[in-house]
């Protein structure tokens, strides 16, 4: 009977550890002139680990500069209508986020043409569109990474990626 006690006790704890080194699936959507965009991620948390830069988790020393723009899965991109980001246009559909993270102070959003697959696979041929995002420091770390679209009005809008000592954003304009 102690033993097992104990035994529920220990896989109790495990089961706790491992939910919390979960990144939990999240969402991001707005609509913009009628129109729905929708973005599907796992949001991970700092949890003490470094992040960005030399050493790095997601930088890894320039390793892996391209990230999943999230965790587990890759990042997923919905949209019902035509877009503009940044200046460079993506027909409405179904696409996978990316974002080159090789410098921490300049990220690059890159819309894939991939879609459905684990976020460690990337083919860069399939890249549709790469552009610089803008930087800028939030007045606190950001422990659990969050993605934001918004509506700025007159079919205008933002996609804002946060996390760690960092916030990176691009305009977005719907067709």
């Amino acid at each position: 009977m102690k033993h097992t006690l104990l035994l529920i006790l220990l896989i109790a704890a495990v089961a706790a550890a491992f939910a919390q080194a979960q990144s939990p699936a999240a969402t991001a959507s707005v609509t913009i002139n009628g129109k729905a965009i929708s973005i599907k991620y796992s949001a991970p948390s700092v949890r003490g680990r470094q992040i960005f830069g030399e050493g790095g988790l997601v930088s890894k020393d320039g390793t892996y500069p391209v990230w999943r723009a999230g965790a587990n899965s890759a990042t997923s991109l919905h949209a019902d209508a035509d877009l503009d980001i940044a200046g460079l246009q993506v027909p409405k559909g179904d696409y996978t986020l990316y974002v080159m993270v090789k410098d921490p102070e300049k990220w690059q959003l890159i819309v894939n043409k991939q879609t459905g697959q684990w976020g460690l696979t990337y083919n860069q041929a399939q890249d549709l569109v790469r552009v610089p995002m803008n930087m800028s420091k939030p007045p606190a770390p950001i422990e659990t990474y969050k993605i934001t679209l918004s509506d700025a009005g007159g079919g205008k809008g933002k996609l804002q990626l946060e996390w760690d000592k960092y916030i990176a954003s691009v305009p977005i304009t719907v067709k």
